[in-house]
């Protein structure tokens, strides 16, 4: 079953795209509330709850990534029975999953408190709001996880996109009333329980009316059973490695330096992951899509496709970037009003070099999960985690929260990045075409320096301030961007079939390419 790939991203791109912009106002609003209405102190354990049962989440093991890859071959060949039998296999393994992660959270909750340098809030049990938190992660298990593949396969991700929004609606509505009338967090926290039941239910409802045909039943061969059963051991470590990465930082911040600098920090990295959770919809609308290409497109076909999706990606990391640098301040001077929530300009740059890192890496992480190179990429993430591990304890001492943030830097672009690409071109493309991949990256990477420099420069000359100074700085960083890259890259393939891509996405409504010759 050869589907309509731009077709089922451009759904995906445009629903998730309206879900992140929701997700990116509505939490906000909410995490303004909280420390307005609570205090800092509770976005601090909000951070170190997600980071801790993150932790737990190892015991997915990467099966669902393995579970999809697994389906993308039968989808393509509309193999139903062999759909409905590896929907059994996943609704199996997550049932056992769940439990893993219950009785871990259970073994792991008496040592919380250590987790924890300063006091808790007056009148917080932290024991039971970890296992508030803990029961949403179980049930997020255990009901009807398996009909998400199902999705994920048939590039259906708006529906979840649709499910989830309507859904967490009535989630914030429910805790912003909480938060204005009872200050009441162990409430706020039920909610979100709730609320992640509601998700997998009325998820599995509408897959079911989707796909009506598709049951969880039957068997696969062991034959297979065994080969699904070594990606997920592959896939492991690579879960291993992104934990530690993600989660140890504020872990790390916790226990070094308090709940009120882990707040702090989680400010600034809701910022990032907002934006990243935006600029990667392009990314994650288009991985079946990627999947499905590796199987039915010839190799020269697909790294062009790799090509033309970094082009793409590094002018909005490059915009993003910009931004980043320009409005970081200006907005979080708004937002928080208080200098002593606010970290200095160095960290910025350190957050803002991240963004563009992770942006890039996300899209080569994109082609090794749709490729299913598990095996071969396995021990990379956990090589790249234990030296950024090492490098956190060692520099928090020293630097405080810069150390956190520059030893996820030097991990990710030192160690993480360059085995990625060596083991992406050693295994779904030639090893000569490293080369035609790094030279324009390079190149798109040195655009971003100028366009950073000359952003810079215009905003500090103009120095407008409040509100002006976030639209302003956003206009100068967007136009430098666009007027950059036309400049140096217009000429290039991979801006042509830029070009064409949006020219058919829109359906030739813009004309793009015809304006541009």
């Amino acid at each position: 079953m050869k589907f309509d790939r731009t077709k089922n991203a451009l759904r995906n791109i445009i629903f998730g795209l309206f879900q992140r912009i929701y997700q990116l106002i509505v939490p906000f609003a909410m995490r303004t509330a909280m420390i307005y209405w609570l205090g800092v102190e509770y976005l601090g354990l909000d951070g170190l709850f997600i980071s801790v049962l993150s932790v737990l989440n190892l015991a997915e093991l990467g099966v669902g990534s393995a579970m999809v890859y697994s389906m993308y071959k039968p989808v393509a060949e509309d193999d139903r029975t062999t759909i409905c039998a590896l929907m059994k296999l996943y609704k199996i393994y997550y049932r056992v999953i769940g439990l893993v992660v219950l009785v871990g959270g259970l073994i792991l909750c008496p040592f919380i408190p250590k987790l924890i340098s300063d006091e808790l809030p007056a009148g917080m049990n932290v024991y039971i709001l970890f296992l508030l938190n803990l029961g949403a992660t179980v049930l997020s298990y255990w009901l009807f996880a398996y009909k998400n593949s199902i999705l994920q396969a048939y590039q259906r991700a708006d529906v979840v996109s649709k499910v989830t929004m309507v859904v967490n609606t009535i989630r914030y509505a429910a805790q912003f009333v909480i938060l204005f009338f009872q200050h009441d967090y162990y409430m706020y926290l039920i909610v979100t329980l709730v609320s992640q039941a509601g998700i997998n239910i009325a998820t599995a409802v509408v897959a079911e009316k989707i796909y009506p045909h598709l049951k969880p039943e039957g068997s696969i061969p062991d034959e297979q059973k065994k080969v699904i059963n070594g990606r997920i051991r592959d896939l492991f470590t690579s879960k291993i490695g992104s934990v530690i990465v993600n989660s140890v930082d504020t872990i790390v911040v916790s226990a070094f330096l308090g709940l009120t600098v882990l707040a702090v920090y989680q400010n600034y990295y809701y910022i990032i992951t907002a934006l990243l959770s935006i600029v990667n919809i392009l990314i994650f609308s288009c991985i079946s899509g990627i999947g499905n290409s590796i199987i039915t497109e010839t190799k020269e076909k697909n790294f062009a496709d790799l090509k033309t999706f970094t082009f793409i990606i590094s002018g909005m990391a490059c915009f993003c970037t910009t931004c980043l640098l320009t409005i970081y301040q200006p907005f979080m001077k708004l937002w928080v009003k208080k200098e002593e929530l606010m970290f200095a300009y160095p960290a910025v740059i350190c957050f803002s070099v991240y963004f563009f890192i992770v942006e890039v890496n996300t899209l080569l992480n994109a082609y090794k999960d749709a490729a299913g190179i598990w095996h071969e990429d396995r021990f990379r993430p956990l090589v790249t985690a234990i030296v950024n591990l090492c490098l956190n304890l060692i520099m928090v001492q020293f630097w405080g929260i810069y150390g956190i943030l520059l030893s996820t830097v030097l991990s990710m672009l030192l160690v993480g990045m360059p085995w990625l690409l060596k083991n992406l071109f050693s295994t779904i493309f030639e090893k000569q075409m490293l080369g035609q991949y790094l030279i324009p990256l390079g190149k798109y990477i040195g655009a971003t320096g100028a366009v950073v420099v000359v952003s810079i420069c215009i905003c500090t000359l103009l120095r407008p301030s409040g509100i002006a100074a976030i639209v302003v700085n956003a206009l100068i960083s967007g136009g430098i961007t666009l007027i950059v890259f036309y400049l140096l890259f217009r000429k290039s393939e991979e801006f042509k079939r830029a070009i064409g891509i949006i020219d058919r996405v829109t359906r030739g409504k813009f004309k793009l390419n015809k304006r541009i010759k």
